[in-house]
């Protein structure tokens, strides 16, 4: 399953970010934390802020997939590592196979920062096992200079006006999903007849689509080769780094919503260090310091009132948001997920690619 969060950016943001992170304190420690997640998630300061307050020696070790983390986790039986930082489907695989342990929530006193949006979803309900990290949302982007017309939402992506001008990444349950909620009915539905009859309404946009690709969707936007885009919230942060005037639009018909969420191995070997590494990158001046870094919408409130103007637009739902505007795209059964593919195949034949 395709991440909704294009990983590959935090490269791009910052170059050699982590060089140099998991070096030993001057003063030498006797405790240290086992970090495994993506590569580049952390800015120099965070890590070594966290190092000096604590004394806590952070070890960061990465991996390249979902996949991979869940393989490596089993191998371990859910030990070896401290605290892990992955995404929201894979998460629900491993708490089922008993590979995550439940928070001591007497040891997060800042998780009070956490937004209330991005709990309590579909792996895990009860905010039992994860803290949320970062999350991506469904977005669309244009340029107010070629298009002359103001894009609200996904329904405005089917205008005439578009025709060849607009790119859209390769996922098919985040582009079926435009369709499905245009029709006012869920990402997740398992109505067969539901997904076919989006299917149809998505042939519709065919003669607008100029390219469909996953990687790399904004240099199309930045260079003017499209006009509008639906793109991961981390080339939305590339494409306007590069050109402040790009719009950034939050479909009125709602959001889709992917989150990584960070949560403590089953058998960690320093189960306390990973409580007080969550609880220090839950203080909202640490929290906006790696949301500017990586690039992903923040899961913390405390920390949207600092983050930088330059970022806010695209880093921040609007203050006036709420939990019913986004959705997560979960799993959905095999019948439904046929049917998807169906629809998908049908559409990109329709589109020449």
């Amino acid at each position: 399953m395709k991440k909704w969060i294009s990983m590959g950016v935090a490269a791009a943001l910052t170059a050699g970010a982590l060089a140099g992170c998991g070096a030993t304190p001057k003063n030498e420690t006797k405790q240290e934390m086992n970090l495994f997640t993506w590569m580049g998630m952390f800015p120099d300061e965070v890590i070594q802020g966290f190092e000096k307050e604590t004394g806590i020696k952070v070890n960061y070790s990465s991996f390249d997939t979902d996949e991979t983390m869940l393989q490596k986790l089993s191998q371990a039986k859910g030990g070896e590592y401290d605290l892990i930082i992955a995404d929201d489907y894979i998460i629900q695989t491993a708490i089922e196979q008993g590979l995550v342990a439940e928070l001591d929530k007497t040891k997060l006193s800042n998780l009070e920062n956490v937004n209330p949006i991005f709990q309590s979803q579909f792996y895990d309900p009860e905010n039992v096992y994860t803290v949320p990290f970062g999350a991506g949302v469904q977005t669309i982007v244009y340029n107010p200079e070629t298009i002359d017309f103001e894009i609200t939402g996904y329904e405005d992506l089917w205008n005439p006006a578009l025709k060849d001008n607009l790119a859209i990444i390769g996922n098919y349950r985040v582009i079926n999903g435009m369709a499905l909620k245009i029709m006012g009915e869920s990402y997740n539905t398992e109505n067969t007849a539901t997904v076919e009859q989006a299917g149809k309404k998505l042939l519709e946009l065919a003669p607008n689509i100029r390219l469909i690709k996953d990687e790399n969707t904004q240099d199309d936007l930045i260079s003017g080769e499209v006009g509008a885009a639906v793109m991961y919230t981390s080339q939305v942060t590339l494409a306007k780094l590069a050109n402040p005037d790009l719009k950034v639009v939050f479909p009125k018909e709602g959001i889709g919503l992917g989150i990584m969420a960070q949560f403590i191995p089953s058998k960690a070997p320093n189960a306390d260090a990973a409580h007080q590494f969550i609880n220090y990158i839950l203080k909202p001046e640490v929290a906006k310091q790696y949301f500017e870094h990586v690039g992903y919408y923040s899961t913390n409130t405390k920390a949207d009132e600092l983050i930088s103007e330059e970022y806010k637009e695209f880093l921040t739902l609007p203050s006036d948001f709420s939990a019913d505007k986004v959705e997560m795209i979960a799993p959905v059964s095999a019948e439904i997920e046929e049917a998807h593919v169906k629809a998908w195949t049908e559409f990109k034949n329709a589109c020449g690619q």
